[in-house]
């Protein structure tokens, strides 16, 4: 990899300017004027040692930089080809599994299939912030016992919905459940609704049960995977961006230098040039590892297996129920035509 990099472009002269050049005529130097600013920082910076070297090596940085934005820079010195691929893979790879959680993290959200849960909220933070303006208007004893009444209600709200979870199921058991009481369960029409009732509070129970599994096995794994290997590879990748700069700054630095500054610049230029071969290794191997991280085939296995057991609950708790309402129906179906003979 290091013979990809040329450490010294060009021999060491003073850098001068003809008169009457395009970038004079037009009045002021944007690059000039930019080594003349960074210049006062870095003399500047020689009055506060013991940082005067690190913030000299970071100005030079900036300068070399901005730079480069300008289009100003000499001999930016060009990344291995084999890097540049493993970038462009490992961020489709980052956006892959940011894609991914963007969806899977709805399963968090145990109302995410029954939106009227929604609606039902927003009027329960309505009536408490009415409530609080109401609150007000109380003298100190009556306010702190209506705060107790409140806190009595949260704490009752909090049990409910552990027992009552916000699922499509779940509300659909519910009110099942509360029309067969309505009509009484002696009653074909409370018995069918008493059977729905029952059936939907498992489904309801199995899909929980595929939300957690998600959860915790396919959205905790896939978000720590990107918080550790992809932010390990992110992180070199900077690192060597960093270093990248450093060496081109140096290797500026050599090309301009003073005769008697000649050959402390060219070890400058060496040693920067160690530093980002290393900085590239490091990043090359953090990349690959990232790639071939075989934790994400098992979470989306796992993802697929906690649908798969979900589904197939659902489908075995429903083909039974089916049976039993159909004979529910047909029978009511033969009586009703009897009482009309």
């Amino acid at each position: 990899m290091g013979d990809n990099i040329k450490v010294i472009d060009a021999e060491p002269q003073q850098q001068q300017q003809a008169a009457g050049s395009p970038s004079q005529q037009g009045g002021i130097n944007a690059n000039a004027l930019l080594n003349n600013t960074l210049d006062g920082f870095a003399n500047l910076s020689s009055k506060f040692n013991p940082f005067a070297q690190r913030l000299g090596k970071g100005i030079g940085q900036v300068r070399q930089y901005a730079q480069e934005r300008l289009g100003t820079a000499e001999d930016i010195t060009e990344l291995p080809q084999e890097y540049k691929d493993l970038e462009k893979r490992v961020d489709a790879l980052r956006g892959v599994y940011t894609g991914l959680l963007k969806v899977t993290r709805t399963y968090g959200n145990p109302s995410y299939d029954y939106p009227v849960q929604l609606q039902e909220s927003l009027a329960g933070f309505s009536s408490t912030v009415t409530s609080q303006f109401q609150n007000l208007a109380l003298s100190p004893a009556e306010r702190q016992q209506m705060e107790q009444q409140q806190q009595q209600q949260q704490q009752q709200q909090q049990q409910d919905e552990k027992q009552h979870p916000k699922t499509l199921s779940h509300a659909l058991a519910r009110v099942s459940s509360q029309g067969a009481q309505t009509v009484g369960v002696e009653d074909p029409l409370g018995t069918a609704l008493f059977k729905v009732a029952t059936v939907s509070e498992k489904v309801g129970d199995a899909r929980a049960r595929m939300d957690q599994a998600i959860v915790g096995k396919f959205n905790q794994p896939m978000q720590t995977t990107l918080n550790t290997s992809i932010e390990q590879a992110l992180k070199a990748r900077r690192n060597v961006q960093s270093v990248r700069l450093s060496l081109d700054a140096c290797k500026a630095r050599y090309r301009n230098a003073r005769p008697d500054r000649q050959e402390a610049a060219r070890l400058e230029v060496e040693q920067a040039e160690d530093q980002f071969v290393a900085a590239v290794e490091e990043a090359t191997s953090l990349m690959k590892a990232a790639l071939e991280n075989p934790e994400p085939f098992r979470n989306l296995a796992d993802l697929v297996a906690a649908q798969a057991a979900y589904f197939k609950e659902a489908h075995e708790l429903l083909t039974d129920l089916a049976p039993e309402l159909d004979e529910i129906q047909v029978t009511q179906e033969s009586l009703y035509r009897n009482s009309r003979e």
